[in-house]
């Protein structure tokens, strides 16, 4: 059975699953399944399996992937603004600095998880050196980590280059390259789909298909209407996407028409740091030199706003999101705080978690179900 087990590849996997349901080998026929679950993208792209699968055996490898616990984890890139002796520009700015021309001397590149019963971070990964990871994209589908596009060290040329890791295998692989360079660009995932939205003064939009490996362009974003996008976020499958200088704006993307609408826009002319979804909302964190941190919710249904929670800090440092169950986690390289989104309302919870420990890049958090140990 051992022998039989470490025999499976995704070339013959499909005809031991056949083989292992005629005999009734229910551990061969579980050990199929599990590889077809650990390696779900390439089986998805394989016709010769993937489409002999039933769809109850579809379902099943899938929610193979899916089960366990979510777990907290920061990818450390670069800055895609940062030199040395220089600071960030604000995005408050008129006008966004380019920062094709910057090249930074040491590339961070390393990815932590959040160990709940150590209460801290541990290394689980670092991302292979082909990766530009200066002003990149990153998102996650199907239990994967998608890295994209950046800035290459050669020059400040942008990069079309996509990775994906895979934590049941805890492998890096190379996926199809976007039709065109990307730097500052959003991605995002929606019903089995990557979106890779705009960059450095881009306003084109790629769509990914994991099934054929392809990229292929969606409707653009709508002209003037940011040099790089804020935030981006998805709400009952549609695209949110953020951005300005001089005000804010909100646009969604529906993909049943392949087309890009305004949304009300937040009265709010402070610093917005990131953009999550939960159920029919959409909560955007402002942050503010003197008032602190600011959450604003957004109703996608009756397409209203209103004020949530505040938490007075000083100077608070901007920080990224990600959500598990209704919590928010900000993550940067000062603290991980934790925002409830609850049915009447949003609320910081008091005592914030560790940050990764001696971090010197950008922490972009997102969330993966890691296999158990």
């Amino acid at each position: 059975m051992d022998a039989r087990t470490d025999q499976i590849t995704a070339g013959n996997c499909y005809v031991i699953l056949t083989k292992a349901k005629k005999q009734r080998l229910n551990e061969l026929q579980e050990a199929a399944y599990k590889f077809m679950s650990d390696n779900f993208l390439e089986i998805l792209r394989d016709p010769n399996v993937y489409g002999r699968l039933t769809g109850h055996e579809r379902d099943l490898i899938l929610k193979k992937r899916l089960e366990g616990h979510p777990t907290l984890m920061v990818a450390e890139i670069n800055d895609a603004y940062e030199r040395v002796g220089s600071r960030p520009p604000s995005r408050d700015s008129s006008r966004p600095q380019s920062p094709l021309s910057i090249v930074s001397c040491e590339e961070n590149r390393m990815i932590y998880y959040y160990n709940e019963a150590a209460k801290d971070w541990k290394s689980l990964t670092q991302m292979p050196d082909q990766i530009s990871t200066k002003g990149c994209g990153i998102c996650t589908l199907y239990n994967y980590l998608f890295v994209a596009g950046g800035i290459r060290n050669d020059k400040g040329k942008q990069s079309d280059k996509v990775f994906c890791y895979n934590p049941s295998t805890d492998r890096w692989s190379e996926i199809r390259p976007f039709n065109q360079p990307r730097s500052q660009l959003k991605l995002v995932s929606m019903d089995g789909y990557l979106y890779a939205i705009g960059g450095e003064c881009l306003f084109s939009v790629e769509k990914y298909d994991p099934r054929t490996d392809r990229w292929a362009p969606v409707a653009p974003l709508p002209k003037g209407a940011f040099a790089v996008a804020h935030e981006a976020t998805t709400c009952n499958g549609e695209i949110y996407v953020s951005g300005g200088s001089l005000f804010y704006r909100l646009l969604k993307y529906d993909p049943r028409r392949d087309e890009w609408q305004e949304c009300a826009y937040n009265n709010s002319r402070k610093k917005s740091t990131d953009m999550v979804a939960f159920k029919n909302y959409i909560y955007r964190f402002d942050i503010n030199r003197d008032r602190g941190i600011s959450v604003f919710r957004y109703n996608t249904v009756v397409k209203m706003w209103h004020e949530g929670a505040a938490l007075q800090q000083s100077e608070p440092p901007p920080f990224r999101c990600a959500l598990i169950g209704n919590c928010v986690y900000c993550v940067n390289r000062c603290q991980t705080l934790q925002c409830l989104l609850e049915e009447d309302g949003t609320r910081f919870v008091q005592d914030p978690l560790k940050a990764p420990p001696g971090t010197k890049g950008v922490l972009l958090p997102f969330v993966l179900i890691l296999p158990e140990k």
